[in-house]
Formats: structure tokens, sequence, C-alpha cells
């Protein structure tokens, strides 16, 4: 509350203001003269001076209200003092934040011009990046299709190689490692489209397990081993007279020998001096008609043959009855792996036909040689094979679609 917003109260005037001649109160009319003693009029005082003012309530109460007016007016002198020194403080604050807030400000704009043009290079490079990426795309899908084209050419080649191999030498482990490798070709691609054919080779791969097992590997290596033997097989032409022995001497004469200090049992015995001369003519006779003996045995051999034939071949025949019987076990071999089974076992006939007419089958070769033709013999080298039809309808219908 100021100094000129004081209530005017028109029933209490102002302590310092003088008062108006009319606000004295008015003499009053003279009394009329009585009887007593006559009274002169009394003029009353003029108050004048603080003194007079305070020994009146209605001054006292303006007083007290101008002090308070007086501390009011202070009070709110100083607290608008206070006040605005703490606005111009605010003001300092806030014009310095204002200052850090354009310098902010600033910063901020350039560092937004700077980030447009960033994102100005990141978006071109994205685009960039985007249009490389949609060539890539496109790339790795021509890629894709073409090696799956690629893959399932492989396997066809495959499967009609093995399949060729299958119908023509009954190669079935051939070709079921070709139908497992070409089931693991397929397995590495993740398309659906492959289960098809997958299904077509497991059914395949089946069918080659279910068959019957040929080893044909065992039969030639038996094969191979007769073949190996045959120049060392003993012919009947080839038969040498047995070593002469010794000839028998008269017991006396070996029993000499014997004490005599063991001389060979080929030498001839002397014949003892003590002895007489019919004896000792005996003697002689007897030792030279035993030799002679002996001789004429190793010179005359009597055995029954079947083939007299075969006793008469000359060098040159036998060099070559030993490779016709080569090229029988060869020509054999041949029809096993052609799977042939008429002429194979025709062929071993006629291998085992030869070595009983022309081969000693007396001795253990002969005889070893025989049990393993026997052995072969006994195999069967012909199995109807499956085809690969259904494999190969199933890639090649896979083709025709894509």
């Amino acid at each position: 509350m100021s100094m000129n917003e004081l209530p005017n109260n028109p029933e209490k005037p102002n302590m310092g203001a003088p008062l108006a001649p009319e606000t004295y109160p008015a003499p009053a009319p003279a009394a009329a003269p009585s009887a007593g003693p006559a009274v002169e009029p009394r003029v009353p005082e003029v108050p004048s001076g603080l003194g007079n003012l305070l020994n009146k309530p209605q001054n006292l109460a303006i007083v007290a209200l101008a002090v308070l007016l007086a501390l009011q007016t202070w009070s709110t002198h100083t607290r608008f003092n206070k006040l605005r020194e703490e606005v111009a403080r605010t003001l300092q604050k806030d014009n310095a934040s204002n200052a850090e807030t354009a310098q902010l400000v600033r910063d901020t704009q350039e560092t937004a011009k700077e980030l447009q043009v960033k994102v100005g290079v990141l978006e071109s490079r994205q685009s960039e990046s985007q249009s490389q990426q949609a060539a890539l795309q496109q790339m790795y899908q021509d890629i894709s299709k073409n090696r799956d084209e690629w893959a399932l050419s492989e396997i066809e080649q495959v499967l009609s190689t093995a399949s060729q191999q299958l119908q023509l030498a009954g190669n079935v482990q051939g070709a079921l490692i070709a139908l497992q490798n070409a089931d693991r070709s397929l397995s590495r691609s993740d398309k659906p489209q492959f289960i098809t054919i997958r299904r077509a080779i497991a059914r395949d791969i089946e069918k080659l397990k279910a068959l019957p097992s040929v080893d044909q590997a065992g039969i030639a290596l038996r094969l191979d081993n007769v073949i190996g033997q045959i120049d060392n097989l003993p012919l009947l032409a080839d038969e040498k007279p047995a070593e002469p022995q010794a000839p028998r001497r008269v017991a006396a004469a070996h029993g000499a020998a014997g004490a005599g200090g063991g001389k060979p049992a080929g030498a001839a015995t002397p014949v003892p001096q003590d002895m007489g001369l019919g004896q000792r003519v005996t003697e002689t006779w007897r030792n030279w008609s035993q030799e002679m003996w002996d001789d004429i045995r190793q010179l005359i051999r009597v055995r029954t043959v079947a083939t007299p034939e075969a006793l008469m071949l000359s060098p040159s025949e036998s060099y070559f009855v030993r490779e016709n019987l080569k090229l029988r076990l060869l020509n054999a071999r041949l029809a096993l792996l052609s799977r042939n089974e008429g002429t194979f076992r025709d062929d071993i006939g006629t291998a085992q036909e030869m070595l009983v007419k022309y081969f000693d089958a007396r001795a253990r070769s002969t005889i070893a040689a025989q049990s393993m033709l026997r052995q072969v013999q006994a195999n069967n080298v012909s199995i109807d094979v499956p085809d690969l039809s259904e494999s190969l309808n199933a890639v090649r219908n896979y083709k025709s679609k894509s």
C-alpha cells in the first residue's frame, strides 16, 4: 500500500493540516443576566503543538495509522528492492542461458546441416547398395537356377551311365554308388521340388540292395590265380623217367662194404680175393646182369592213359596246349564280367577237361587248380538286374517342367 493510497476518512481530519476557522466551536450566546454576580465570558483555548494532538484519541489513531503506513511503505520498498535484485539476477542468468542456448542452437544447426549432408550421402549410398543388392539377388537367382540345372544335368549323366553299366556289365555296386552320390547331391539343396526325384532314387536303391550279390572280383581273382599256375602245371608228355637205383649186391658184399668204411651205394663192390675162381665169376656175372636189368627198366615204362595222344606232344605242341588253356580261362573271365553265364560255364568246363586230358592229374598243383575251377563254376554270374528308368524319368520330367 503506497503513500498515495491513504484512506480518506471525513471524520478524522489530517493531523498536519491547521483547523479551519469554521471548525472552531462557536461561542455560546451570552446568558441572560441573572441576579447573581456577574461572570466574565471565557474565551476557549486553541490547541497547539504535538501535545495537543496526542491529547485526543482520534489524533492517536491517526498517528498510529501513519506509523503503520510508514512501516508498510518501508517493508514494501525493501521487498521491492530485493525483488528487483532477484529479477536482475534472474535476467542475467536468463541472458547467459539464452546466450548458451543460442550457441547450442547454432551448434545444433551446424550439426544438423552436417547430418543432412551425411544423410544425403548415406541415402545415395543406400540407393546404390539397394540397386547392387537387387542386381546381386538377380544374379544369385540366375546362378542358383543354372547351378540346379547343372546339378540335374550331371545327375542325369551319372544315372544314364550307371544304367548302361548295369544293363551291359551287371555292375550293381557301381550303379548303387552312383544313385547314392546323386541322392547326396540333391540333399545339399533345400528345394522341395527335389523330393520327387529323391523318392525315385530311393526306390531304385532299394531294388538294387535287394538283388543277390555276385562276387565277381573274387571269381576273377580265382581265375587269375589258375591262369598264373598254368605254366608250372606238369604235363603228361613232360614226365621224366625215375632216377636209376643202385644195383643190388650180395648181402655179404654189402656187409663187407659197410664194414670197410662206408663206400657209396652206387659204387661197384670188388670181388673178394679169397673167393674161388668159380665164385668170383658167378658174382661178377650177377652184378653185371643186375645193372643191365636196371638200365632196361628205365628205358621201358608201362602206364595206362585214356588219351594216348597226350603223351606224344612235342615241346611246341605243349606250349600251345598251355596257351589254349589260358585263353579259355581268359574268355571265361570276360564272360563273367559280361554276365554271359552260358559262355562262362562252357569255358570253365573245357578248361577242366584240358586239365584232365593233358596234365598230370596226380600232381598237387593240378589238383589245386581243379579245386579252384570247381569253386568258380559253383557261382551264379547272371542275375536279373532292374533298370534305373524311374530315377532318370523323374530327373528328365523336372528338367522339362523347369
